[in-house]
């Protein structure tokens, strides 16, 4: 046998997060060319998958519904560390890109995550279950935070256009924070079981028969290369944003579209660990990741927002358009509808990807 042979293969998982974080020290605050910044794209690729397998161990360790929540507040992490870094940079042309952000977070997570979870997993089981009780709970907190954060600054007379008066935005900030507390304390200690996947008879499935937990070591281990992913994530989407920017620009986009674009990239790892949920017939866990994450993307981001404009410059624009107002409407209406059976088909899944789809047409072509 040779040497090759007997040493122990060190999985990518564990490898990527340390090429991330070495590409992000050797290309950070630097002006690349364009095969460097197809390269960091890539490797950018590489973490964010190696965070969603990090995240699904300490997932797996912790259980349900804590696992739901480690990738949430990661992801949320994420996004408040990019919208506050091209805000400090970007000056009063970036003024709206946190309700941008946050918005097409909503739409993605209530529509695209939601809808694609459905649809995988009524696609292979025929029809998609999940407990009503704490994905309708999770849906009214959605809908209450998304309301009080950005449809209410456009309806306000404190302060012309859509923005808060320094007051409101502190209510804002409170009742999100807050709202968003009880709803974690509800999911992890007085109603877990609500927010736990079921069977087909509605029995509540308390851990993962498929396979053991992971060890302690391994969690540890796992928990490490996470922070190691994430940093590397947001560090290495700053150095993508010019060549973000510019490839909006280009297409002829609105600069609004970039906040999609942040959206799009910091969910990816909840999108995929949701997909992989629905394909093993928990789809209760897939909600539970989707509409934790729009929960924690307005009720952790809007607070941290708040409390960051003491030192940024310039307008917080945080009130909704009336396009976006309708879709945020459609999207409420239809998730009520999808959530109050238990239980959904694929026609719910497309229902929700039709949403999605035609919120990203309008982004681009408002």
């Amino acid at each position: 046998m040779t040497l090759a042979a007997r040493m122990p293969r060190v999985p990518w998982v564990a490898v990527g997060p340390i090429v991330a974080l070495g590409a992000l020290a050797l290309t950070w605050g630097r002006s690349l060319p364009a095969p460097v910044v197809a390269a960091v794209a890539l490797v950018l690729a590489g973490a964010v998958l190696a965070a969603v397998h990090h995240a699904e161990v300490i997932a797996h360790r912790v259980g349900e519904p804590f696992g739901s929540l480690v990738l949430a507040v990661a992801v949320t992490v994420i996004e408040v560390a990019l919208i506050i870094t091209l805000m400090v940079s970007g000056g009063e042309q970036t003024a709206s890109l946190a309700r941008d952000t946050v918005f097409a977070a909503v739409m993605i997570t209530c529509n695209g995550i939601l809808g694609l979870s459905l649809l995988l997993g009524s696609l292979r089981y025929s029809v998609a279950r999940f407990n009503a009780e704490g994905t309708g709970a999770a849906l009214a907190t959605v809908a209450t935070l998304a309301t009080l954060s950005l449809v209410l600054p456009t309806t306000t007379t404190s302060r012309r256009g859509p923005e808060f008066s320094p007051g409101q935005l502190a209510f804002a900030a409170v009742a999100s924070l807050t709202l968003y507390g009880v709803f974690v304390l509800t999911q992890t200690v007085r109603h877990r079981d609500f927010f736990l996947p079921v069977t087909v008879d509605g029995t509540v499935v308390e851990a993962d028969d498929h396979a053991q937990p992971p060890t302690d070591r391994a969690a540890a281990t796992s928990a490490v290369l996470l922070v190691v992913s994430l940093v590397s994530v947001v560090g290495l989407a700053k150095v993508e944003s010019p060549a973000i920017e510019a490839g909006v620009a280009a297409a002829g986009f609105p600069p609004s579209f970039v906040g999609v674009v942040i959206a799009l990239l910091v969910l990816l790892p909840e999108t995929l660990a949701a997909a992989r949920n629905a394909l093993r017939d928990r789809v209760q866990t897939s909600l539970n990741l989707a509409l934790g994450s729009a929960m924690a993307s307005i009720g952790l981001t809007i607070p941290v927002i708040a409390v960051a404009t003491i030192w940024l410059d310039g307008p917080l624009l945080l009130g909704l358009g009336a396009t976006q107002t309708v879709l945020l409407a459609l999207t409420v209406v239809v998730a009520v509808l999808t959530v109050v059976p238990g239980r959904a088909t694929r026609l719910h899944g497309a229902v929700h990807l039709a949403i999605l789809a035609a919120f990203l047409f309008l982004a681009s072509n408002p």
